[in-house]
C-alpha cells in the first residue's frame, strides 16, 4: 500500500506533509478519510490470499485502513523506523508492546519517573500474569545495569519524563539492553521526532502518545509504535487483529493532519518554554524550575546532544513551602488564579495547558512511589503552548505573586 516513492534524503518537514498512501482516482491534494469498516474484494480468490497474508489489500476495519496508513507511514518516515503501527491511544500501544512481547516469568525493566498510568501498568497489571518488573532511577546508568536480569526482555524508558523532564542516556541503554539480549524501548511523546530520533541512537522500539504533540490541538487520541517490520508484522500486529486496539479513521486523518505542522509547532512551542523557564527560575516564589534546556538541569548537556539544541515545551516548577501541605495549598492558589491558560491534564496542546501531578497523572500512586518519582505536592507542570509569553508571564503572575 506504499506510495510512488519520494526521492531520498528529504528533510523531515518535508517528509511530514509528503508522506502518504497514493491519491485515489480523484487526485485529492488533501490525504482523503476513509470511513469504512469492511472493503468489497475483486475476487474471492484475491479475498482468500489477502486474509492468509499472501497479497497486499484491506481486508478490515481491524485489520487495516488507508487512512492509518498514511499516518504510519508518516510517523516512521519521521522517526527513521522500517514501520510504524497505529492505535487507540498512547497507553494502548504500551499496552500491545508488552503484550506482544512478554509472557508470565518475563521481567521488564523501566524507569521511576515514567507516566503514572505505565507505571501501574507494567507494575500492577502485568504482575498479575507473573510479569516481573523493576524500577530504577531513570538517570542512574549504573542502577539500570544492576537490575538486569536472565529473563529481562525490555528496558523502557521516557526521555525528557513526565512531569520532571528527566533525560536518560539513549544510546548508553541501547548497548546495555542489546548486550543482554533484550530490547529498548523509547516513549518519545516529550520530544517527538523534530527533536530527537531514538531509532538512530539504538532503540528498538519508539512509542508515542499521538494525543500529545502529534495532533496537537488536542481533539483526539492516538497512539503508535514505530520499529523493524520484523517486529511489527510478526509481533505486533498479530496482536493488534485479535484485540482491536485499533485507530479509528477519523483519528487518523486528525493526527495526520496535525504531523504537517509538528515542526514549526515543536520549534515555536520550546522557544517558548525556554523563555518562561528562564523566567520562572527567578521568580521568588518558584523554589525550582525542571526544564531541560536550563543549564541548570542536571542532564542538560545530553538533553541538547539528544534533542537537537533544544529543551521541548514541557516544564515543571516548584512552589515554594513549609511542608506537603501548604505545599498543595500554594499549587492550588496558582492553578485556580489563572483566567487565560487551562487547568487541564493533556499536553500538547498549542493552547498551554497546567495540571498539579501528584493528585492527576501520579494520583493513583502511593505516596511511597510519588516520593521515590520526586513528585511533590508543590509541583506544577506547565505544557506550554502558542500564547504570546508576556501573556503566559501575566497569567502566572496572578497566582504567583498573591501567594
Amino acid at each position: 500500500m506504499s506510495q510512488h516513492p519520494l526521492p531520498d534524503n528529504l528533510h523531515l518537514d518535508t517528509l511530514a506533509v509528503r508522506t502518504a498512501v497514493d491519491r485515489s482516482q480523484y487526485g485529492e491534494n488533501s490525504e482523503a478519510l476513509y470511513l469504512t469498516s469492511g472493503y468489497v474484494q475483486p475476487s474471492a480468490e484475491a479475498s482468500a490470499r489477502r486474509f492468509a497474508g499472501e497479497e497486499d489489500g484491506y481486508t478490515y476495519g481491524r485489520s487495516g485502513n488507508p487512512t492509518v496508513s498514511s499516518f504510519e507511514m508518516r510517523l516512521a518516515a519521521l522517526e527513521g523506523s522500517e514501520a510504524a503501527l497505529a492505535t487507540a491511544s498512547g497507553m494502548s500501544s504500551i499496552m500491545l508492546m508488552l503484550f506482544s512481547l512478554l509472557k508470565a516469568g518475563d521481567h521488564v525493566l523501566y524507569s521511576q519517573s515514567m507516566f503514572g498510568s505505565t507505571i501501574k501498568l507494567i507494575g500492577s497489571e502485568f504482575a498479575r500474569f507473573g510479569v516481573e518488573s523493576t524500577i530504577v532511577a531513570q538517570t542512574d546508568l549504573a542502577a539500570w545495569k544492576a537490575a538486569i536480569r536472565p529473563n529481562t526482555k525490555i528496558l523502557f524508558a521516557e526521555t525528557p519524563t513526565n512531569p520532571l523532564t528527566e533525560v536518560c542516556d539513549i544510546a548508553a541503554l541501547a548497548d546495555l539492553a542489546h548486550n543482554a539480549g533484550a530490547l529498548l524501548a523509547v516513549d518519545n511523546c516529550f520530544a517527538t521526532p523534530i527533536l530527537q530520533r531514538p531509532m538512530g541512537m539504538g532503540s528498538d522500539i519508539v512509542m508515542h502518545s499521538g494525543t500529545k504533540y502529534l495532533d496537537g490541538q488536542g481533539r483526539v487520541m492516538a497512539g503508535a509504535l514505530c520499529a523493524s517490520e520484523k517486529l511489527i508484522t510478526e509481533k505486533f500486529l498479530p496482536v493488534i487483529k485479535n484485540s482491536g486496539m485499533v485507530l479509528s479513521p477519523f483519528n487518523a486523518w486528525v493526527v495526520l493532519k496535525g504531523l504537517e505542522t509538528l515542526d514549526i509547532r515543536m520549534r515555536a512551542q520550546s522557544a517558548r518554554a525556554h523563555e518562561l523557564a528562564l523566567w520562572l527560575q527567578e521568580h521568588p516564589r518558584v523554589a525550582r524550575v525542571y526544564y531541560p534546556g536550563l543549564a541548570s538541569h542536571p542532564q542538560h548537556d545530553l538533553a541538547m546532544k539528544q534533542m537537537s539544541g533544544l529543551g521541548g515545551a514541557v516544564l515543571s516548577l516548584d512552589v515554594k513551602a513549609q511542608d506537603p501541605q501548604s505545599a498543595r495549598t500554594q499549587a492550588f492558589h496558582v492553578l485556580d488564579s489563572l483566567r487565560v491558560l487551562s487547568l487541564c491534564t493533556n499536553l500538547g496542546d498549542t493552547k498551554t495547558l497546567l495540571t498539579h501531578p501528584a493528585s492527576t497523572s501520579h494520583g493513583k500512586l502511593s505516596e511511597d512511589q510519588r516520593q521515590a518519582a520526586g513528585i511533590g505536592q508543590g509541583l506544577i507542570r506547565v505544557a506550554v503552548g502558542l500564547e504570546h509569553i508576556d501573556d503566559l508571564k501575566a497569567d502566572l503572575l496572578r497566582g504567583l505573586d498573591t501567594l
